[in-house]
């Protein structure tokens, strides 16, 4: 047993690590800088925390999903590990409170957005950190060649060279060879170090039912597979509208996206988790964090923009090891849909100085001002004043905060934080009124704890229920308090904010270069190309075009895909498949001969040849021309 066992143990209760988790731990804990690749579920963040608790100092973890952090530092509080978390929507104090106490309170996690990295506060005081191990979570975003490229996943190689003996551990579930080598890259890696989890789901079914009517198949294959679903579809106004339609057939159901407010969405989540609530229907918006293992289907309606979504999103189903369907419903109109966002996706370079141009206006900025401003963003009154197309304007957006010139950080529902700037004996000479900020403040100090040290977040629902107040009487009674300096209140927001890197610019000026636009849209157009032949194409295996697009190239056929059902049902093991198909095609290295002669020389049952002959015909593996046959490469 080694020590990492024993923190194994101590703080999680099991008994042995998960297929190379000890491996990675083992790699970080040599100082070597490392890249695990973990399927979605494979327990990433054990690779970390332990080893990070085997040493002194703390690990900075950077990871861009605000309420994953949020959620493993309330975990790791609860195992009475020191934790905390820095990102977009906190405020310059909460930030400095932050850092204070990881300074001098022996705090063993900070986690960090990569936006945070860039700030010149974070880095002034980052170098005073005793950090242990830096851990770069959702890897993939650094790479300009992934799907999810963030670019202040860039700032993160400006951070290693504060801590440059510190070990780098990157982590991500989704990476093709092309990505693997350039997060390596990136990250200034001092050798290649990867450990990589086969990506194989044995349990995990991969179905593509063609359909013209999605709803009835949604609805079969639901009657068809018992418990708990994920159903993913394209938009926020088709969740409700799948929602109610399986609610009207007597499936119990909700709808989840962004939008909702925070408090709905956690309802939801919990309703889903606890099995109330048997099927959720969801934007992508969903899953991030969402530690259920007992998935049986998850099933997409529309086509992802891409084969590494599809993966991650499918891979939510069957985490626990039992048998589980992921199924993909599809109807040929799909394709032209998927062409349309390319469109959507990348607007013309005129398009793009007009919005550029039209939020200057938006603000009032004068060309040269503006570098270092925030300001809150609402992209439906921006698009409504200046007639653009929010999809456009909003991927537009995008463009140019890749181009450097902004920054747009997306929509966050923040619960309400507060902060006792009074210190505890302070509050007794506090003069009593008997009124109801009184009855807060005891309220207040009933129910939370750490309030003197750092940001707690609230709830003003829970304290209006105990104090038997309306919200708003809460609210204004916290607003009062923070006003005269007893506390610093913030209340709950719910807004994106545009930041100006640069300043304002002259619209002809803008640059927009072809890393960010050309050969962005091509590798997308890639991408979509990949999904749909995934979708429209009835061979190869599944399972097994999925793993070798990953990069792993000795992969069985599953025999459970939709595809090897097909070959099973014409009357063919995979097995007679794979041997008849081979000594068909190696019959035709050096002749051509008709069908009959062909069928002859092999020495299987002629029906069973003649079922795989048509196959490779229809795959274009062979082709007949003349009545002779040929090998497609002929």
């Amino acid at each position: 047993m080694t020590i990492y066992h024993d923190i194994l143990k101590q703080y999680w209760g099991y008994e042995d690590f998960r297929e190379l988790q000890l491996e990675i731990i083992e790699s970080v804990a040599a100082g070597k800088d490392t890249l695990g690749l973990m399927p979605t579920g494979g327990g990433k963040s054990l690779t970390f925390q332990v080893p990070a608790l085997a040493m002194e100092g703390i690990c900075l973890v950077i990871t861009p999903l605000i309420a994953l952090m949020r959620d493993q530092v309330e975990r790791l509080k609860s195992m009475d590990i020191r934790a905390a978390c820095l990102h977009s929507g906190m405020t310059r104090q909460e930030i400095q409170i932050v850092l204070d106490n990881c300074l001098y309170g022996d705090f063993k996690f900070l986690y960090v957005s990569p936006e945070r990295l860039g700030s010149d506060l974070f880095l002034q005081r980052a170098l005073g950190l005793p950090v242990n191990l830096l851990v770069v979570d959702e890897a993939h975003c650094i790479s300009q060649w992934g799907y999810d490229f963030r670019p202040s996943y860039l700032n993160i190689a400006r951070v290693r060279e504060y801590f440059p003996s510190i070990p780098v551990l990157a982590l991500t579930a989704t990476a093709t060879p092309e990505v693997v080598e350039d997060i390596q890259d990136k990250l200034h890696f001092a050798a290649p170090n990867v450990f990589k989890v086969s990506f194989e789901r044995k349990n995990l079914a991969y179905v593509v039912r063609e359909t013209q009517d999605k709803d009835k198949a949604l609805l079969q294959v639901l009657k068809g597979v018992d418990g708990t679903s994920i159903v993913y579809v394209r938009n926020r106004a088709k969740t409700k509208q799948i929602a109610n339609f399986l609610k009207g057939e007597g499936v119990e159901a909700a709808h989840f996206h962004a939008g909702l407010n925070d408090q709905t969405k956690q309802e939801r989540q919990a309703a889903w988790k606890n099995g109330t609530c048997r099927v959720i229907v969801a934007t992508n918006a969903f899953g991030m964090g969402i530690d259920k293992p007992d998935v049986r289907t998850v099933i997409h309606m529309d086509l992802p923009d891409s084969l590494e979504a599809y993966f991650q999103e499918a891979g939510r189903a069957g985490r626990d090891g039992q048998k589980s369907y992921a199924v993909l419903l599809y109807h040929k109109s799909d394709s032209t849909l998927l062409k349309k966002r390319l469109s959507d996706n990348f607007p013309n370079k005129k398009y793009i100085h007009k919005v550029y141009e039209a939020l200057g206006n938006y603000y009032q900025l004068a060309v040269g001002s503006g570098q270092g401003m925030n300001f809150p963003f609402d992209l439906q009154d921006f698009c409504g004043k200046f007639h653009l197309n929010m999809l456009q304007a909003y991927n537009g957006l995008k463009i140019l905060e890749l181009a450097g010139y902004l920054e747009l950080t997306d929509e966050q529902d923040s619960t309400s934080r507060l902060y006792f700037l009074s210190s505890r004996e302070d509050l007794y000479h506090l003069p009593r009124s008997g009124n109801k900020t009184d009855r807060v403040l005891q309220v207040l100090l009933r129910s939370y704890t750490g309030l003197f040290s750092d940001f707690v977040r609230i709830q003003e629902e829970v304290l209006a229920s105990r104090l038997q107040m309306t919200g708003e009487e809460v609210y204004e009674s916290l607003l009062y308090l923070s006003r005269q300096g007893v506390i610093h209140y913030i209340p709950r927001k719910k807004t994106p904010f545009i930041c100006y890197t640069q300043s304002r610019e002259e619209s002809e000026r803008l640059h927009i270069g072809p890393e960010v636009y050309e050969e962005r849209k091509k590798r997308y157009v890639e991408r979509i190309q990949a999904m749909q032949a995934y979708a429209a194409e009835d061979q190869p295996c599944r399972s097994k075009r999925l793993l070798q697009y990953f990069g792993q190239k000795r992969v069985s056929n599953c025999r459970q895909c939709d595809v090897c059902l097909r070959k099973q049902q014409e009357g063919l093991r995979q097995y007679e498949f794979e041997d008849i198909s081979r000594d068909m095609l190696a019959a035709l290295e050096n002749s051509n001969p008709d069908l009959e002669e062909l069928i002859d020389s092999l020495p299987y049952d002629s029906n069973k040849s003649l079922k795989v002959f048509r196959f490779l015909c229809d795959r274009g593996d062979i082709v007949q021309r003349e009545h002779r046959i040929f090998r497609k490469t002929d």
